[in-house]
């Protein structure tokens, strides 16, 4: 498995990584044990949770829990990442991004995942509430205290990052290293704005959904029914977003290319995103080892001049 740095951080990561929103929640716990030996083996050294994935009724933290008892003695093994900010509670509050909220739940987090440290701690989402610069501090806190690694950031828009850099570099801070962020053949808003600051300030963007919630697989098919027990199945808002009559045109020019070059779109997929200079690692979840497998698989093989050409007349037609 490739390995690729985070950034300009230090920190190397594999070139897949494994989304672990699924684990202990979707899934159970044999299911998701196959899921995860799967993806050691396969050589995926990034597992991306979040302190708010897995949820068992009102009970957060089944995701992290899960994964911390399948690691063991594999915990050094690979990088762990864990997110916080997200409504922890049945009532749905928000937690945000305080210095005493941060305290806290690091804390939960470290026991549920059973370690003593986390390697890339990332705000899973904007908090209007607090300054950026009270949870830059905080974060640099646990860096310094060993407990954090490194420190991310998820769904921020350009400014919030150019910001959190600008306040971080005057208070001599430890700043962001990455950015947890939609991006796919499908989902290309990170182009916009995103992407330009990443490069400008030095981060590393970590894909989330690469495969479109499935749409990318070709799982999908116009005027067919959903195939039952489907992401897209479940969730209208997913499907009324990604089933578009633009998108099924732009699967229809990104399916032709596939054949022309003997590829698979899940092939096109990876190797399109793996393909950006700011990115380091694609997360991509999954309920079963075949997915791992296909996923790393589909990674692997990295897109030509002439591919990578023919995708992006697909994607400017």
């Amino acid at each position: 498995m490739e390995q690729r740095s985070l950034g300009r951080s230090g920190l190397r990561v594999s070139a897949v990584g494994l989304g672990c929103n699924n684990l202990g929640g979707r899934i159970g716990l044999e299911e998701s044990r196959a899921v995860v030996h799967q993806a050691l083996d396969s050589g995926i050294t990034l597992f991306d949770v979040a302190d708010i994935y897995g949820r068992r009724e009102a009970h957060y933290g089944a995701s992290e829990e899960t994964l911390g008892a399948l690691l063991g003695a594999r915990r050094d093994d690979i990088v762990l990442a864990t997110k916080f900010g997200m409504p922890m509670d049945a009532e749905g509050r928000s937690q945000g991004a305080s210095r005493r909220y941060i305290r806290t739940a690091v804390e939960a987090s470290l026991r549920r995942l059973r370690t003593d440290r986390i390697d890339l701690y990332q705000i899973h989402t904007p908090d209007p509430a607090t300054p950026i610069e009270e949870t830059l501090r905080a974060l640099d806190d646990l860096i310094r205290d060993g407990k954090v690694l490194y420190a991310g950031c998820s769904n921020f828009p350009a400014w919030q990052v150019a910001d959190a850099h600008h306040v971080a570099r005057a208070a001599g801070l430890n700043g962001l290293v990455s950015c947890q962020d939609e991006l796919s053949l499908l989902a290309r808003g990170a182009e916009r704005d995103l992407i330009p600051a990443m490069r400008r300030y030095g981060l590393g963007l970590l894909p989330y959904f690469p495969l479109a919630s499935g749409v990318l697989t070709g799982k999908y098919r116009r005027d067919t029914p959903m195939p039952a027990g489907s992401r897209l199945a479940a969730w209208t808002h997913l499907r009324d977003r990604y089933l578009t009559d633009a998108n099924w045109a732009l699967l229809d020019r990104l399916e032709a290319v596939a054949r022309d070059f003997g590829r698979t779109l899940t092939e096109l997929a990876f190797g399109w995103l793996l393909a950006q200079d700011v990115v380091a690692s694609v997360i991509a979840g999954a309920t079963r080892p075949e997915q791992v497998a296909a996923n790393v698989a589909a990674a692997a093989r990295k897109l030509t001049g002439a591919e990578r050409d023919a995708i992006a007349a697909a994607l400017s037609a």
